[in-house]
């Protein structure tokens, strides 16, 4: 096994990115997660941070680098959704949502990479979606700022592959959570009945591949995007 590295999980508190901080402390790694309401997994170290506000995430690394160390992997979690047909969608529901999923990762990659331009040495993990490159209706806002993280992890391997960086996008699927558990079962079959392995994913099956793509194991893996959907998306 690797030697134990500081893991930062932005929206670690819960949901899919809870499940990634719990990966990466089950391989003993030290994790740190972003929360605004101080909830963390046992053994995470609970930082408070609003990715839409750069002086916040400034603070949170430098309570992270004192406590733990310089951040070694960045996963990019934290998003939000404001789902509306494009015709009636509001400015501000798009606006929102791309300064969280798209500008929020912007802000949190461009301060974790100074400490990882001097060691030489970092993985980043951008979390998009399905829906980023298959297009969900209701979803443009959504959609257009999960696909943008693909171009935004081409760039950093353009500009930090040769530093031993690499940047790479883990693209769920429909996951197995309360939200799936509560739509009705109608709505259910609809979505399963597009799934060519006709189950919605496990969180940990994402979490394993998000470990994996921050491995030493994948030091020559960047730009990459991994779908993690079975079969949904197929090339989108």
């Amino acid at each position: 096994m690797s030697e134990p590295r500081t893991v930062l999980v932005t929206g670690g508190n819960r949901g899919i990115g809870r499940t990634i901080a719990e990966e990466f402390l089950a391989q003993g790694d030290t994790v740190a997660v972003t929360s605004r309401n101080g909830d963390a997994p046992e053994g995470a170290l609970a930082v408070s941070a609003d990715v839409t506000d750069a002086e916040s995430l400034d603070r949170a690394f430098s309570e992270i680098e004192e406590k733990l160390g310089p951040v070694e992997v960045v996963v990019a979690n934290a998003g939000i959704n404001r789902d509306n047909l494009l015709m009636r969608m509001k400015d501000d529901e798009f606006e929102d949502v791309v300064d969280t999923n798209l500008t929020g990762t912007f802000r949190t990659v461009k301060r974790a990479i100074t400490s990882m331009i001097r060691a030489k040495k970092g993985r980043i993990v951008l979390i998009s979606s399905v829906s980023g490159l298959y297009g969900v209706p209701g979803q443009s806002n959504y959609s257009a700022s999960k696909a943008g993280l693909v171009g935004l992890a081409r760039s950093i391997t353009r500009e930090l592959g040769s530093r031993g960086i690499t940047a790479n996008v883990v693209a769920p699927g429909f996951i197995r959570t309360d939200m799936t558990d509560e739509l009705p079962e109608k709505q259910q079959k609809e979505y399963l009945a597009t799934i060519p392995a006709k189950r919605f994913a496990e969180p940990d099956e994402v979490a394993k591949v998000v470990r994996w793509v921050s491995s030493d194991e994948a030091s020559y893996i960047s730009g990459a995007v991994i779908p993690v959907d079975g079969g949904l998306g197929m090339g989108h």
